[in-house]
C-alpha cells in the first residue's frame, strides 16, 4: 500500500453520503452473484441517475476488478451517464425503422432547437438529448419518449408543440 493511500481517509472517496449509501446498497444487492458489473451499474443509475466518477474506484474495490475495467463499460454503453440528466430526458429512436422514416432530420432539428448534441444536457439543466436503438414503437416511425413517455410519427413541428410545455 502507498503511503498517500494509508494516509488519507478511506471515506473521502468524493462521495457525498447519500451516493455512497446508494452505491453501496447496489453492491450489496448483488453480492455473491457472478459478474454483477453490470447489474451494479444499471441499480446505480437508476438510484443515482448517472454514474459519477468517483463511484468507479468504489465498484472496482468492491467487485475486485480495475478502475478501468468499470470506467470501460460505462464508457462502452450509450445507457449510462457520466454526468446528471437534465430535468426532461429526450430519447430520440436512431433504429432501422426510424431511420427509414427519416429520424436523421428530427434528430437535426431537435439539435437545432434545444441547442445541444446528442449525449449532452442544455447549460440551463433543462433537457438531456439521448439517441437510443429501438423504443419498439417502429409501426409508429419515427419514435422518441420525453421523460419515459413513448410518442410515434414525431415531426420537427410535432417535437416543438412537445417540448413546448415543458418549457
Amino acid at each position: 500500500m502507498n503511503a498517500d493511500r494509508a494516509l488519507r481517509d478511506p471515506h473521502d472517496d468524493g462521495l457525498n453520503d447519500h451516493a455512497r449509501e446508494q452505491i453501496e446498497a447496489s453492491l450489496a444487492a448483488h453480492a455473491g452473484r457472478p459478474g454483477p458489473l453490470l447489474q451494479v451499474l444499471h441499480e446505480v443509475q437508476d438510484r443515482l441517475g448517472y454514474v459519477p466518477a468517483a463511484a468507479v474506484p468504489v465498484i472496482a474495490e468492491a467487485l475486485n476488478v480495475s478502475r478501468a475495467e468499470v470506467h470501460g463499460v460505462v464508457t462502452f454503453y450509450h445507457h449510462f451517464r457520466q454526468s446528471p440528466a437534465g430535468r426532461h430526458v429526450i430519447q430520440l429512436c436512431q433504429a432501422e425503422a426510424c431511420r427509414a422514416m427519416h429520424c436523421e432530420q428530427l434528430t437535426q432539428h431537435a439539435q437545432r432547437k434545444l441547442g445541444i448534441g446528442l449525449h449532452e444536457t442544455t447549460a440551463d439543466g433543462r433537457y438531456t438529448l439521448e439517441p437510443v436503438y429501438c423504443l419498439g414503437n417502429c409501426a409508429c416511425s419515427p419514435a422518441m419518449m420525453i421523460d419515459g413517455r413513448l410518442y410515434g410519427r414525431v415531426t420537427p413541428e410535432s417535437f416543438d408543440d412537445l417540448i413546448a410545455p415543458l418549457s
